[in-house]
């Protein structure tokens, strides 16, 4: 019982905090309340100027004053009821932006391995369909939460005025329905929960067949994908029926005990009324104020339900929005980034006992080329990454000059660096948004030409009707790989970083536009410090130096001559491509 009142706390403390963290002006809530508190009060005489009204009329008289305070209250609850709607909509909106701000802004900060062990839809249900329930619950629950328990003390008091022994009957429903509603509000909270889950999971899935779709099709896995989806929607079918059953108790119950206790007091105050005790008039005052006091309770176990809801969505949003970011903004700014790089005892590893990397010692000099060249799997692209700061090293670090590049600003370590992939990631959007991507200020139209040019894509930009407006698609699913990877390289020269790194950039460009490229990337490298990864050696034997990675370690530093007369695996290599 104690664990579940702490967890009710810390439910009840991570969803204030939310919205208290949405920074609303107090004035908007204040004046949000006081409409609800104006709206409850009209509400809540209506009753009495109807017994005033039923007892002028049972006597044939009718005051105009009673006539007027009812139209009046009636008018005042309708206008008052109208704007608080309003005010408390958006709340709901305002903090329903705010986190959604909050969780874009996380998400974007977060470190690579989270998208590692993520899939992109999970994430995206957070963001969209948790937050749509916390706004549900604000928008739609919490102002008949509030107004509730003001109708419901405003006309417990005013009929303990009227009558307190019918008012003793009229509560002896409480402590029932209370006993009935909080323990399937927790059973609510779970199934929610994992109703949640399954949402997220379905999510996922959706999200990762729709991005390869091309995959799917071609494998003819449609059967396969369709299985695993049936089964996520059997699923959430499953936790809606549960959540429905649940439904299914509680409103009839609710409904019964409403009846039950209507039958008791027109009964009971039948009989008072016939023997004098009681007016007419308040008999249907108290019948009117029943309502107010048994509409609110089903309002609020309707609360209660969405309130548990939105508990396991807050539990999610905060789970993200209190995981570790990259530490942007922090750091030393570079003053000057051509400086050497140093790998000292570095070595790196995705999960324990399997490293990838293995106590990399290498020096690389500033403005000079180096490649690293092994078999696949051997850990030069998680090198890479290393570069980029995706990964923290296990040991050892990464020195430009005398300082370990985690000593940097992230933002200001990343400007330095040009990145060509063997499969370059072009984003939904035009040529010209895709080559300055990431670029910020204006842009000069011929910055972005000449980047273009030099990367030997303006021949194909200018044959398609709308040039540089061309939209490329899905992943730039309407280019070929070649552009592509033109398209890449072209964005590379629009940063003119001091570091270049290239995996494989001219994998996917045929002999005539590997030629090309590779002149416009001579010309990029000139007076940089370039690190390459190839398979294929011809386009890395005129590099200064030339690193052989052979099971996360590095066998052999040298000249392609020198590796060649010394290295046997750069030598099997080497002859297994040369002599083809």
């Amino acid at each position: 019982m104690e664990n579940s009142k702490k967890t009710d706390a810390k439910q009840w403390k991570a969803f204030f905090q939310l919205f208290t963290q949405s920074k609303i002006p107090k004035w908007i809530i204040i004046l949000a309340i006081t409409l609800s508190i104006i709206e409850t009060a009209a509400g809540l005489v209506v009753p009495l100027f109807t017994r005033n009204l039923v007892d002028g009329l049972a006597e044939n008289q009718l005051p105009p004053s009673v006539i007027i305070f009812l139209a009046g209250s009636f008018f005042l609850q309708t206008i008052s009821g109208g704007f608080s709607f309003y005010l408390m909509s958006y709340i709901g909106e305002s903090v329903v932006s705010s986190i959604r701000q909050r969780l874009w802004n996380q998400v974007l900060a977060l470190p690579v391995d989270y998208f590692d062990q993520h899939e992109s839809g999970e994430t995206m249900s957070r963001i969209t369909q948790d937050t749509n329930i916390v706004k549900t619950l604000i928008t739609q629950h919490l102002i008949s939460f509030v107004t509730g328990i003001i109708s419901v003390i405003g006309a417990v008091v005013i009929l303990l005025f009227i009558d307190w022994k019918m008012t003793v009957i009229m509560l002896l429903a409480v402590p029932l329905a209370i006993l009935m509603i909080v323990p399937l509000g927790q059973k609510m909270y779970r199934i929610s929960k994992n109703t949640q889950e399954e949402m997220a999971g379905f999510s996922g899935d959706l999200g990762r067949v729709l991005s390869d779709i091309r995959l799917v099709k071609a494998y003819n896995a449609e059967h396969i994908e369709k299985n695993k989806g049936l089964n996520r929607i059997e699923g959430l079918f499953q936790f809606g029926l549960k959540e429905a059953r649940i439904q299914a108790i509680i409103s009839p119950f609710m409904t019964v005990i409403m009846m039950l206790v209507l039958v008791v007091l027109i009964g009971y105050g039948g009989i008072r009324v016939a023997s004098g005790e009681l007016s007419a008039g308040s008999l249907v005052a108290i019948i009117i104020y029943m309502f107010q006091i048994v509409i609110p309770f089903s309002q609020m176990a309707s609360f209660f339900t969405a309130f548990q809801k939105a508990m396991g969505a807050t539990e999610r949003i905060q789970e993200i929005l209190s995981l570790p970011t990259e530490a942007e903004g922090t750091g030393l700014p570079i003053k000057e980034a051509s400086k050497d790089l140093m790998l000292k005892d570095l070595s790196f590893s995705y999960s324990e006992n399997k490293p990838v990397l293995k106590q990399f010692n290498l020096h690389i000099p500033t403005g000079k080329t180096t490649a690293f060249v092994g078999p696949s799997g051997s850990g030069k692209t998680t090198l890479f990454a290393l570069f980029e700061r995706f990964y923290h090293p296990d040991r050892g670090q990464i020195l430009l000059g005398e300082r370990n590049i985690h000593q940097f600003q992230l933002e200001d370590w990343r400007n330095q660096i040009g990145y060509v992939s063997q499969e370059s990631p072009i984003m939904s959007g035009t040529i010209l948004e895709n080559i300055s991507y990431g670029m910020e200020g204006e842009i000069s139209f011929e910055d972005v030409k000449r980047a273009a040019q030099l990367a030997n894509a303006d021949e194909f930009i200018d044959r398609l009707p709308d040039q540089y407006d061309t939209e490329v698609g899905e992943r730039g699913m309407k280019l070929s790989g070649g552009q592509r990877q033109r398209i890449a390289i072209a964005r590379a020269f629009m940063r003119n970083p001091k570091i270049l790194l290239l995996d494989e950039a001219t994998s996917n460009l045929d002999s005539a536009s590997e030629q090309l490229v590779q002149k416009a990337l001579d010309q990029l490298m000139n007076g940089r410090t370039t690190l390459v990864i190839a398979h294929r050696l011809s386009t890395i034997v005129n590099a200064d130096q030339i690193a052989v990675i052979e099971n996360g370690r590095i066998t052999g530093t040298g000249t392609h001559d020198t590796l060649y007369n010394q290295h046997p695996l750069y030598r099997k290599l080497a002859n297994q491509q040369f002599n083809n």
